[in-house]
């Protein structure tokens, strides 16, 4: 059973977490819910189509202009206020690294926090014991924030990633983080060639056996790109089919742009394993 704020889903519930990127110059939409007007509309639409998870975030993953603790706050902290004014059940995450804003968006109401470079700060992981928030647990092959990988190699990528997030996730449980909102991530495209990011989807098994939800953010990121030789605004189809594929191999969390996409991509996956009737099923009956 996985826990997150006020929700509980189970074992074949998928679950889609929506991405809000409150900075200027993120790299898929290029800041185009930077302001609050649009944030909130796109927290609206995301929740009408079926996301359960707002994931907000206010760093731009990779490297850019410098944004100080107290910046990524100022980005953060008021809007995730006002997005659990605006919708009490929704489960709100936010995608960081630091401990102090940790700290100041649980205080405004955060559920979620979405480590997604690894325990480099790792009192983030006490935050969250603190404040009683689920947590994310992510594999970065020990890149340091907003930095690229460089000829990084491993002697097996799979391996690597077992070891780096069950490690996390072990010692968060130990610290008071509720064992029901701990989640696994292999982080694909971080500390990762493209090559690593295919295993790592090939044998996203091998997480699922371990027992702790998984959560892929697939979303238009590069091994889709130059998988297929696409750039970053014709990347949609190539990460459906590798939601497709993590859906069939058992994760749960998806961490995406496109909410109805996703949706109708996971249904369809859990109608054919068995696990969701259809929604409607004349064919054969008249």
């Amino acid at each position: 059973m996985l826990r997150l704020g006020k929700r509980e889903f189970g074992t074949h519930e998928p679950v889609i977490m929506a991405i809000v990127n409150r900075t200027p110059d993120s790299f898929y939409d290029q800041g185009a819910t930077f302001h609050d007007e649009a944030a909130l509309a796109r927290v609206e639409r995301a929740v009408s189509e079926g996301a359960a998870i707002i994931d907000i975030g206010g760093v731009k993953a990779g490297p850019g202009e410098e944004v100080t603790a107290e910046e990524e706050a100022r980005r953060t902290v008021g809007f995730v206020a006002e997005v659990r004014r605006r919708h009490p059940d929704v489960i709100i995450s936010v995608d960081t690294w630091r401990h102090e804003v940790g700290a100041a968006v649980c205080e405004a109401g955060a559920d979620l926090l979405n480590d997604a470079w690894g325990g480099v700060d790792p009192r983030l992981a006490e935050v969250a014991a603190r404040y009683g928030v689920g947590l994310v647990c992510t594999h970065a092959g020990g890149s340091q924030p907003r930095t690229r990988p460089h000829r990084i190699a491993y002697d097996d990528v799979m391996a690597d990633i077992l070891g780096v997030t069950l490690g996390l996730a072990e010692r968060a449980v130990e610290l008071g983080v509720p064992r029901e909102s701990v989640l696994i991530d292999p982080g694909h495209d971080f500390g990762k060639n493209t090559r690593h990011s295919l295993e790592a989807t090939r044998r996203l098994g091998e997480m699922v056996e371990t027992g702790w939800p998984v959560l892929v953010s697939l979303s238009n990121k590069d091994f889709v790109g130059e998988t297929l030789d696409k750039p970053v605004k014709e990347r949609v189809l190539g990460t459906l089919a590798t939601t497709a594929v993590s859906a069939w191999l058992g994760a749960q969390v998806y961490r995406v742009h496109e909410v109805a996409e996703t949706r109708q991509v996971l249904d369809m996956v859990a109608s054919i394993a068995g696990h969701r009737p259809p929604a409607v099923a004349r064919r054969g009956l008249a």
